[in-house]
């Protein structure tokens, strides 16, 4: 039997997509919701938050998702967690490419809040 999903990080520099997706999230979702507004302090506390999956954005200033979760990975914090970029940037190839280094998904911007905790409940039922 699969862990329920519970807590998420959010890993984004937009207040406003903090806001939607946290409201989202937590009141749609019914999950935990902490937030990161760059991949280094993402780093820097994904130990201590111990989330279940990381939604992190791709394009942020100072290190970009993918860098951040390159980290991630060289340093095991996210061995055992399912990372899922949320971007605009959604063309097959880049797509691809995060998958291809290990992304669980990739979520397209704009995300329609009201769907989006199923979304991310399906992409944990498919990989957890």
């Amino acid at each position: 039997m699969t862990k329920p999903l519970s807590k998420i990080l959010l890993v984004d520099d937009e207040p406003d997509i903090h806001e939607v997706a946290k409201m989202s999230l937590e009141i749609v979702g019914g999950f935990e919701i902490e937030t990161c507004n760059s991949g280094k302090e993402a780093i820097s506390r994904v130990g201590d938050i111990s989330p279940d999956l990381i939604l992190m954005d791709v394009m942020m200033p100072e290190m970009n998702g993918p860098d951040a979760f390159s980290e991630m990975q060289n340093n095991g914090s996210v061995d055992d967690i399912p990372v899922v970029f949320m971007t605009a940037k959604v063309q097959p190839d880049e797509v691809n490419s995060y998958k291809e280094m290990g992304a669980a998904e990739v979520i397209a911007k704009p995300f329609d809040p009201m769907t989006l905790a199923d979304r991310v409940r399906a992409i944990w039922d498919s990989v957890a």
